[in-house]
C-alpha cells in the first residue's frame, strides 16, 4: 500500500480538487452563457421572436462565473496585491505577511458569507423576472464564494501557521 503523504499534502490535494470543481462549474456556466446568447441571436434574427429570458439567465450565470472565479483566484493566490515590499522582505517576515494576508482574506470571506446569507434568506420570496425562480438562486453564488474563500484562505492560514511553528517556510504550489 502506498503512503498517502503528510496531512498538509492531503489538505492541499483536497483544496486543489475543490478548486477544479469550481473551475468546471464556472466553465460550464460560461458554455451555457455562450449557447444562450447564440439562441438569442438565432431567435431574434431567424425566428423573429426574441427569447426574453436570456438576459436574466445571463445575469445569473455571470454571477456564478464571477464568484467562482474569485474563489479560484483566492486558491491560486492570483488576487491583486502590491508585491514590491513583500518581495524585498527576508523569508521569515514574508511568511508572516503571507499569513496576515491569508487571515484577512479568510475574514473577508466570512463577512461575505454571513452578509450573503442574510440576502439569501431575504430574497427567497422574490422571483427573478422571466425565469420565475427565487432571487436567492442568484445570491447563492456570493454565499458559495464566501464559503470557499473561508475554506481556501483559512486552510492556508492553518498550513502556514503550522509550518511556521515547525520553523519551516511553506510555499504553496498546486498539488496534482
Amino acid at each position: 500500500m502506498e503512503r498517502s503523504g503528510s496531512i498538509a499534502d492531503q489538505i492541499e490535494k483536497w483544496l486543489t480538487q475543490l478548486k477544479q470543481i469550481c473551475v468546471f462549474f464556472g466553465s460550464l456556466a460560461l458554455v451555457v452563457l455562450v449557447a444562450t446568447f447564440g439562441w438569442l441571436v438565432f431567435g431574434r434574427y431567424v425566428l423573429n421572436a426574441t427569447p426574453t429570458w436570456v438576459e436574466q439567465l445571463a445575469l445569473l450565470l455571470i454571477c456564478y462565473i464571477t464568484f467562482l472565479g474569485a474563489a479560484v483566484g483566492i486558491h491560486e493566490q492570483s488576487h491583486l496585491g502590491v508585491t514590491l515590499l513583500r518581495d524585498a522582505l527576508p523569508p521569515k517576515l514574508r511568511q508572516i505577511l503571507f499569513l496576515l494576508t491569508d487571515l484577512v482574506l479568510a475574514l473577508f470571506g466570512a463577512v461575505m458569507l454571513t452578509a450573503s446569507l442574510e440576502l439569501f434568506e431575504f430574497g427567497w420570496s422574490t422571483l427573478l423576472p422571466m425565469l420565475n425562480i427565487p432571487e436567492s438562486i442568484r445570491t447563492a453564488a456570493a454565499v458559495i464564494c464566501g464559503g470557499l474563500m473561508v475554506i481556501f484562505a483559512g486552510a492556508r492560514v492553518f498550513l502556514r501557521g503550522y509550518s511556521a511553528l515547525r520553523g519551516e517556510i511553506r510555499e504553496f504550489e498546486e498539488v496534482k
